[in-house]
C-alpha cells in the first residue's frame, strides 16, 4: 500500500459517507445528508473547496477556526516537507527540542503581557484542561467561574466550564466547584469571586458560540477583580486568537489587560497537526513544576512533537510575513459593515455581531408583519433553532458558500473566513447573503419549504 499510497485512496473513492455511518459516527451522516451537506470534496487551497464534479465553494466555516491561512498554505507545507525529508529526531523526551523553543519564544513575543512560558497541548480542550490545573496549583484554590453560553471545550474538565447545558447533560457529575455567571455582568462576578476560593476565571472575548464581545471596560474591571480577589485570568484565545480579531490576540483590542494563562489551538496548526498552547507566566508555570521530582507532573504524550512544531512555527512566521493581523482587521470591518447593510432590510435580522473576521448573525421573531411571524412560530413549534439552516442550505446549494449554524438550539450564524479574505471573496459572500436573506421574505416559498421539511424529518428522526 505505501508503495502507492494515492492509488489505494483512489481504489476507496465514494465510500467515505458508508464507513462513517457504520465505523464513526452514524447521526453525523444523518444529519450531513438531510441538510444535503453530504459532498465529496476532493482538493483544498486557500480560501476554497472542489467538489468531485468541479464545483468550487468558498470556505466560510474553516474547520472550525482551524484554517485561519487557508487550506494547504505554501509555506507551512513547505517547511513540513524539508523537515520530512531530514529524518531528524523526534520525542526524545529526555532532552530540550530546538523546535518547540523556538515556537515558544516566537508565541511569547506577541503575546506579550508577561507571559514568557508555554506549555504544548494537542488540541484547545487540553490547553483549557492544562490551564484549569495550572491555576487550581498556583492558587490553592479549587473553584472556577465562567461565562454563560460559553464554549470552552468537550472534555471533562473543560466541560464542567461549558456553559452550554445541551452539550453537558447525559454526562453526570463533572468537575466540583465550577459556577457560571452571566457574560458581561460584573456584579455576579464580583459576587462570586469575593468568596475568595476561585482559583480563576475563565472567558472568551469574543464568545464561539454566539459571537458576544466583551463589552468595552468589562475586561478592564473584570482584571482588576480578579487581581483584588487573588484570582487568575484565563483568556480563552482557542478561536478568536492569533489575528482573527484583528490583533494578535482579541485581549489586546482593550489597553493594559494582561491575563494570566492564555489558551491557544486551532489556527495556530495552520490546518495541518494539531497543536495546541498554554501560555501563562513564569510564577504560574514554576508553581507547578516547582520541584525536580516534580519536573513533569504534568505532561502530554504527543505535545511539542517535532511535525506541530513546525506547523506552529510556520504558521506564525506566515501571519507576521504576509500582513494576516492588518488584513482580518481590514476586511472584517468591511464585511460587518456591509452585511448589517444588507441585514436591515430584512426582519429576521436581530443584530450582526463580532470582531474583526469573527462575526455571526443573531435571528430573531419579526415584530411587525403578521405573516412573518406566523411563519417563525411554526417552525419553532416544529424544531427551535433549525432558522438558520434555512440561511446555511441556500449559502450551500445556490451559492457555494461553507458555513454553519453558530451552535445547537441557537439562531445564530457565525462566520469564519480565512485571513487571507481578499475583497473579492468577500463581495461573493456578500452578495449571496443578500439573496438569501431576500427569500426568507417569501413566505410561501421554496426557503421555506425547505426548511419547514427539515424540521419535521427532525422530528420524526
Amino acid at each position: 500500500m505505501h508503495e502507492d499510497f494515492i492509488g489505494y485512496l483512489a481504489e476507496h473513492e465514494g465510500r467515505e459517507y458508508d464507513l462513517h455511518a457504520t465505523h464513526v459516527n452514524t447521526a453525523f451522516v444523518k444529519m450531513l445528508k438531510a441538510i444535503g451537506f453530504d459532498k465529496r470534496y476532493v482538493r483544498g487551497e486557500g480560501c476554497y473547496l472542489w467538489d468531485e464534479d468541479g464545483n468550487k465553494y468558498l470556505d466560510l466555516l474553516t474547520g472550525w477556526g482551524v484554517f485561519a491561512l487557508g487550506r494547504n498554505h505554501p509555506k507551512v507545507k513547505a517547511m513540513l516537507k524539508q523537515y520530512l525529508d531530514q529524518e531528524m529526531p523526534n520525542l526524545v523526551r529526555m532532552n530540550c527540542s530546538l523546535l518547540s523553543g523556538l515556537v515558544a519564544e516566537k508565541l511569547t513575543s506577541v503575546t506579550g503581557a508577561g507571559l514568557s512560558r508555554v506549555f504544548f497541548t494537542n488540541s484547545g480542550t487540553e490547553a483549557v484542561e492544562g490551564a484549569l490545573k495550572f491555576a487550581r496549583a498556583a492558587t490553592n484554590r479549587s473553584g472556577v467561574v465562567y461565562c454563560d453560553h460559553s464554549f470552552h471545550g468537550l472534555t471533562l474538565g473543560s466541560l464542567s466550564v461549558n456553559g452550554a447545558q445541551f452539550f453537558r447533560e447525559r454526562f453526570g457529575d463533572l468537575m466540583p466547584g465550577t459556577r457560571a455567571v452571566p457574560f458581561n455582568d460584573l456584579a455576579a462576578l464580583e459576587k462570586e469571586l469575593s468568596t475568595r476560593n476561585v482559583a480563576a476565571f475563565i472567558l472568551e472575548p469574543v464568545q464561539g458560540k454566539s459571537c458576544e464581545v466583551v463589552a468595552d471596560g468589562y475586561l478592564e474591571e473584570a482584571q482588576r477583580l480578579c487581581r483584588k480577589h487573588g484570582t487568575l485570568l484565563i483568556a480563552d484565545e482557542i478561536q478568536c486568537g492569533l489575528g482573527r480579531t484583528g490583533k494578535w490576540f482579541c485581549f489586546q483590542h482593550w489597553p493594559n489587560i494582561e491575563p494570566d494563562i492564555v489558551c491557544v489551538s486551532k489556527a495556530l496548526s495552520g490546518g495541518f497537526v494539531p497543536v495546541g498552547a498554554v501560555v501563562t507566566r513564569p510564577k504560574i508555570m514554576d508553581a507547578v513544576f516547582n520541584s525536580l521530582e516534580r519536573c513533569v507532573v504534568h505532561s502530554s504524550t504527543f505535545g511539542q512533537n517535532d511535525m506541530a512544531m513546525v506547523a506552529a512555527l510556520a504558521t506564525l512566521h506566515a501571519i507576521e510575513s504576509e500582513g494576516l493581523v492588518e488584513n482580518a482587521a481590514i476586511m472584517g470591518e468591511y464585511m460587518q459593515q456591509r452585511l448589517r447593510e444588507i441585514g436591515a432590510s430584512c426582519p429576521f435580522v436581530k443584530e450582526v455581531r463580532g470582531k474583526g473576521l469573527m462575526f455571526g448573525i443573531d435571528f430573531h421573531r419579526p415584530a411587525e408583519s403578521l405573516k412573518l411571524k406566523m411563519a417563525w412560530d411554526m417552525l419553532h413549534k416544529l424544531n427551535f433553532g433549525v432558522f438558520g439552516q434555512m440561511i446555511v442550505i441556500p449559502l450551500m446549494q445556490k451559492h457555494k458558500i461553507l458555513t454553519q449554524v453558530a451552535g445547537y438550539h441557537t439562531e445564530v450564524i457565525k462566520f469564519l473566513p480565512p485571513l487571507v479574505m481578499s475583497k473579492a471573496d468577500a463581495d461573493w459572500f456578500l452578495n449571496a447573503m443578500q439573496d438569501v436573506l431576500a427569500d426568507t421574505l417569501r413566505v410561501p416559498g421554496s426557503a421555506w419549504e425547505t426548511v419547514m421539511g427539515l424540521a419535521k424529518r427532525t422530528v420524526m428522526a
